[in-house]
């Protein structure tokens, strides 16, 4: 499974690399704080996949990682989405390393 860490994500949007980001927490997660990109909740990614762009790199995210672990496996090995990557850590590392003031309760 790919992964990529927060600071590498910090670096793709800082030099505009193209990549989407897809956040797979529940809509009373995301409200509370979003990094922006696609919301499709965990629950509704397998069927939502014909929303996921097959070019370029896609970064699942969660609150900690787990969860964005496991859609980013299933993306990978049943449907042979050879572009997914995992952000370690989820928006937890994010606010805690990026960005200090963020609330991620």
């Amino acid at each position: 499974m790919k992964s990529i860490t927060v600071e590498q994500l910090q670096a793709w949007r800082q030099d505009g690399t193209p990549h989407t980001l897809v956040d797979i927490r529940e809509p009373y997660e995301r409200s509370v704080s979003h990094l922006d990109g696609l919301h499709i909740p965990m629950s509704e990614v397998m069927n939502r996949i014909s929303e996921l762009p097959q070019d370029g790199p896609l970064v699942i995210h969660c609150r900690s990682g787990a969860r964005s672990a496991a859609v980013t496996q299933a993306l990978t090995l049943q449907h042979g989405m050879d572009n997914v990557h995992n952000l370690t850590g989820g928006i937890m590392a994010w606010a805690s390393t990026i960005e200090p003031q963020m609330d991620v309760a």
